[in-house]
């Protein structure tokens, strides 16, 4: 028998699908060897989670409270049944992660109403939330619109600004109605913007969050994060009934606690949106290909014959946005590599004639 196991993969296999496809940043991984010994109280009452909270109130406040859980669907939905009573509703975009891309959780599970908003870009506003039936607010026949939830960065790739989030809360909390971002990619929308999270979140009026790590270097793990205390409530309990309460929490709260430590998190995002910005730029003006939407984190939109994206496929991983129109994503990561970039693009301008 080898000392060492052989991987079942090929360790140089590089693609544009997801930031869900890379491994575990070096600085995340020894921080789980370094929690690893010994032993640790179980669900939570740890002192890595107990330190959890002092590293989580130095980026977004002193009011700030961290509940670590397994995934972004699992964080989405037990901040949302926070913010939310049995006969209320969340209002997002018809694009929302929450909307169309988690099986109906927040349905299935919170047992929510999603009334959807069309955007162009993503965004909500103000206005765009104004197109909401006022008539029937406290009509009992109409689920009650309690929260807006918007995606930081948008599914589209587009970042909101600090200003335009401050906008989205002030509109709600006049109606007495909380904020919730979904913050998958809260770190790139920090890198695009320039700005600390607590100036985009806190400060702006942000009620609670769902904070991502898996697509910026963690191998597992996100936290709910209670901005406003007075906006929500049962955090606590919801995340056990959720399934989302972890026995051996300081191997995920150690992680978050590596991400936020040193700026690791901005690093990792900082990177992978230059990479976006390369590929982007690096297929600009190339014959038969388009860039559909603004590349401000690390996704890019491209347009191109579908044809042509089948045959990229089978050397590099992504995926249709819209196979109709010919929208694809490209998705680029903390260990993206300007070397895949290039080799990437240089087969995009190869099958598209543009040499």
């Amino acid at each position: 028998m080898t000392d060492e196991l052989n991987p079942l993969h090929d360790p140089s296999d590089r693609g544009f699908a997801s930031d869900n496809y890379s491994g575990i940043h070096p600085e995340v991984l020894a921080a789980i060897v370094r929690a690893n010994g010994g032993h640790q109280v179980a669900y939570g009452d740890d002192v890595y989670t107990a330190d959890l909270q002092r590293v989580f109130r130095e980026h977004f406040g002193e009011q700030a409270e961290a509940f670590p859980v397994f995934n972004g669907t699992g964080a989405n939905v037990v901040a949302l049944q926070a913010a939310t009573a049995r006969w209320e509703a969340v209002v997002c975009t018809t694009t929302a992660h929450i909307h169309v891309d988690e099986g109906g959780a927040p349905e299935h599970v919170a047992g929510l109403k999603l009334h959807t908003v069309d955007t162009p870009d993503g965004k909500l506003t103000p206005a765009l939330l104004g197109t909401l039936p006022q008539e029937r607010d406290g009509d009992e026949h109409f689920a009650q619109p309690r929260v807006v939830s918007i995606t930081q960065t948008t599914e589209l790739g587009t970042a909101y600004t600090a200003e335009e989030i401050r906008a989205i809360a002030e509109y709600a909390h006049e109606r007495g109605w909380v904020l919730h971002v979904d913050g998958s990619r809260l770190s790139n929308a920090a890198a695009s913007l320039g700005l600390p999270f607590r100036a985009f979140t806190t400060d702006v009026g942000v009620d609670i969050l769902s904070f991502g790590g898996t697509k910026n270097g963690l191998m597992v793990g996100e936290a709910v994060v209670v901005l406003n205390p007075d906006a929500v409530r049962g955090v606590k309990f919801l995340r056990k009934t959720s399934m989302q309460l972890a026995s051996k929490m300081r191997f995920i709260s150690a992680q978050l606690i590596a991400l936020l430590t040193d700026d690791l998190y901005l690093r990792n995002a900082e990177h992978a949106n230059a990479m976006a910005r390369r590929l982007a730029g690096a297929v600009d003006g190339v014959p038969g290909l388009s860039i559909a939407r603004p590349v401000q984190a690390n996704s890019v939109f491209p347009v191109l014959p579908v044809e042509v994206s089948k045959r990229l496929m089978e050397k590099f991983r992504f995926y249709f946005w819209d196979e109709s129109t010919g929208e694809v994503r490209w998705m680029c990561g903390f260990d993206t590599t300007e070397a895949d970039v290039d080799a990437f693009a240089a087969a995009v301008r190869a099958e598209l004639g543009g040499v």
